[in-house]
């Protein structure tokens, strides 16, 4: 199943009727940016709005979030040809005229030409509404495999963040082990220089300096102690390549595992002990805002 993004633009026309007829034709615009929830905004002219209905009932099943605009805009052809009335019309146009003239006895009587005009009006009208639903279903694929294409394209980009992601997580596991490594042996030379200093070293066995020490380093290393964040993130991350790969409405599960990630790779940069975690936590939080942005654009 396809990925969709909220973005994209389409346009379609559909022509009703025959040259011997006359024709109608209109033509559809649909521009959609990124939104919570499906929200349409139609631009109609006044001779097709009673359309409004059906094209959000087409427009609500197509799409489910998104900011959508559509634009309908009719044309007739420019052709002097006339269509043939049909005896439908001309039974009511002949109903309609005597009862003008039954209560208006002034009224005069319609010319043929007058009579062809409301008849080539009223065929006109039906085929309009006719082109105009069909322009509007033929637009609204196309917009679906516009949102499509540009869905594989950010499917593509967010993948390439996720595996960056894991690498860096790869690369902060094994710092904090080299960094309670080297805090011990700070403990150490710090505690044989203080005990120096005070001449309180008599007191204090080797085994008990470094008994001391390595007590102080286990404490810091629960302190800085990564390793349970490390694991959600890369669950995190599972979650959001499982997602990508089954597709379909996957965006505001996406955007609460992301809000999700930066936590933990905040919390990553609090318990910091060394530059290279502290340069990770950054570049982290960086891949992770710009997956934020991008999550933000998905249906």
């Amino acid at each position: 199943m396809s990925v969709y993004s909220m973005t994209g633009y389409a346009n379609a026309s559909s022509v009703a009727g025959a040259a011997e007829v006359g024709t109608a034709a209109v033509s559809v615009e649909l521009r959609s940016v990124n939104g919570r929830f499906l929200d349409v905004n139609l631009r109609l002219p006044d001779e097709l709005r009673s359309l409004e209905p059906a094209l959000r009932e087409l427009l609500g099943a197509a799409f489910k979030r998104g900011k959508i605009e559509l634009r309908l805009a009719p044309s007739r052809d420019a052709d002097t040809s006339w269509p043939e009335p049909t005896p439908e019309q001309l039974n009511r146009l002949s109903r309609l005229q005597g009862m003008v003239q039954g209560w208006l006895e002034d009224a005069r009587a319609l010319s043929v030409n007058e009579a062809l005009l409301w008849c080539r009006g009223t065929a006109t009208t039906q085929r309009l509404d006719d082109a105009a639903l069909d322009a509007a279903r033929a637009c609204i694929e196309g917009l679906r495999g516009a949102r499509a294409r540009e869905g594989a394209r950010l499917v593509e980009v967010l993948m390439e963040k996720l595996q960056r992601l894991r690498e860096l997580a790869a690369a902060a596991e094994p710092m904090v082990p080299a960094v309670v490594q080297r805090q011990q042996q700070r403990f150490m030379e710090r505690w044989a220089e203080a005990l120096s200093t005070t001449g309180a070293a008599q007191g204090f066995s080797a085994d008990n300096l470094k008994e001391r020490a390595l007590n102080e380093a286990a404490a810091y290393a629960i302190r800085i102690d990564v390793a349970e964040e490390l694991a959600r993130l890369r669950a995190h991350l599972d979650e959001i390549e499982r997602l990508l790969r089954q597709g379909g409405e996957v965006g505001k599960r996406l955007d609460f595992l992301i809000q999700e990630l930066q936590r933990e790779a905040n919390t990553l940069g609090s318990k910091s002990a060394a530059l290279e975690l502290t340069n990770v936590s950054v570049e982290m939080k960086v891949l992770v805002e710009q997956m934020r942005e991008q999550v933000q654009n998905l249906e």
